[in-house]
């Protein structure tokens, strides 16, 4: 089965209740409100344990700066490039292409948001990943969202600015599946929350994250429970019918 990933940079579980494209694809969906992501609960290091199902203690970036691995390990990215799997990437913050090593994508395709807004980047980002999958079949595909996190460092977790940049992206979200239907199975999740005008923390509002799955193989309305950030990359890779890596620590949801 092909996969969308929509990450919603900062996204905190409690920022969805009210949004009404959320809530319906949510009722749509297998889904959670009390996922975990890890500490520290940075950008980067979220996501570099999202693509190698490992904590930042294994491997070794703590900060948004990338440090490559002691002992490397094969990441999402890399693992379906070994079975020939076509892999595509949509990002507008820079340091999001360390998620991946070289020669493991098909596509990869970034507008910068610090130089055209990262709300305008999001949906120049939007119709770009649907243009593409209209046109190219690839097994797997991430989208980056930074409109929320940039908006929540500048005026403050669940304010007005923060809201309205969550509002977007699920009016995003919902034109992509509106426009790309039932091919896909969808995960949809952030990398952190956030508190005040910062993240980082163990606390629950900086800890806890969101997880949505529409797609055949997930129950409609199902709980998916207190899972793992970990578990997110195993489930791409049993979606796609191939094996993890065998130093993953997470599990597959499916």
């Amino acid at each position: 089965m092909k996969t969308i990933l929509i990450l919603v940079d900062g996204m905190r579980p409690d920022s969805i209740g009210d949004i009404e494209n959320a809530q319906r694809i949510i009722s749509e969906s297998a889904s959670t409100m009390t996922a975990s992501t890890v500490y520290p609960s940075v950008t980067l290091p979220c996501h570099i344990s999202l693509f190698h199902s490992v904590t930042p203690e294994r491997h070794g970036t703590t900060t948004n700066t990338y440090m490559p691995q002691v002992r490397p390990i094969n990441g999402l990215c890399e693992v379906l490039r070994l079975y020939d799997k076509h892999s595509a990437i949509f990002y507008n913050w820079e340091e999001i292409r360390d998620v991946s090593r070289p020669n493991s994508l098909t596509h990869s395709c970034f507008y910068a948001g610090r130089r055209l807004g990262y709300k305008e980047a999001g949906e120049i980002l939007t119709d770009e990943l649907i243009r593409y999958l209209k046109e190219y079949d690839t097994d797997f595909s991430f989208l980056y969202f930074g409109h929320t996190d940039m908006e929540g460092h500048r005026y403050g977790w669940m304010g007005k600015e923060y809201m309205q940049a969550i509002r977007d992206c699920w009016d995003n979200i919902e034109k992509i599946i509106s426009e790309l239907g039932d091919e896909y199975t969808y995960i949809i999740t952030a990398d952190h929350g956030g508190h005040d005008r910062t993240h980082g923390s163990d606390m629950p509002e900086d800890m806890l994250i969101p997880v949505i799955i529409r797609g055949k193989d997930f129950q409609a309305g199902k709980n998916l429970g207190e899972i793992s950030i970990l578990d997110i990359a195993p489930t791409v890779a049993k979606l796609a019918g191939v094996n993890p890596d065998s130093e993953w620590e997470g599990t597959a949801l499916i």
